[in-house]
């Protein structure tokens, strides 16, 4: 992986030496890559949206017939307010699980809720172990994987779900812990 070359765009899954900041970045700390889950690993709360839509367009079938012209409106209004809700929450949860590694650490950020947020950073010398994981046939097709860093002593670990290229991922950590010029 080239990561003197920059590619970075907002919806992105994968991003190289991305022209951002984070709210615990040092002065000489530099962003190196900018990770989430593969957009394949979303489409299951797009297909559940669109049955969501599918089924409400059925439901009007029916409620038509029983229920009055205001009912069915105010019914339609509340279940597209859900489904766009739906929709919202699961594409911020996506966006703001992220992956961050820069010259100094690596940084994990899980979104779990939308009030709840949880931040974990490890130097790269009190990285012990990087491991990359993946399987199946979709997620070789698509490449895309798991990568684990095991953190010393009581700190905790550090996990990369569903990440495009999860191998050059690990290299990436594995060649900045063994540069000469790592903290």
């Amino acid at each position: 992986m080239d990561v003197q070359a920059s590619s970075h765009h907002v919806l992105h899954a994968f991003c190289v030496r991305p022209n951002v900041r984070f709210e615990a970045q040092s002065d000489n700390e530099q962003v190196i890559l900018v990770i989430r889950a593969h957009p394949v690993t979303q489409i299951y709360w797009i297909i559940n949206a669109f049955a969501f839509v599918m089924a409400l367009f059925g439901a009007n079938y029916f409620m038509v017939n029983f229920l009055t012209t205001s009912q069915v409106v105010f019914i339609n209004g509340l279940a597209v307010a859900v489904i766009f809700s739906y929709l919202w929450v699961n594409f911020l949860t996506w966006y703001f699980n992220v992956g961050i590694i820069t010259n100094e650490r690596v940084v994990d950020v899980d979104l779990s809720s939308l009030i709840y947020r949880e931040v974990t950073y490890s130097n790269l010398n009190k990285i012990e172990d990087v491991t990359s994981k993946g399987g199946g046939f979709i997620a070789s097709l698509f490449n895309y994987g798991d990568v684990y860093i095991q953190t010393a002593g009581t700190e905790v670990n550090i996990e990369y779900i569903n990440i495009p290229r999860p191998a050059e991922v690990a290299k990436l950590i594995n060649q900045l812990i063994n540069a000469p010029n790592s903290p």
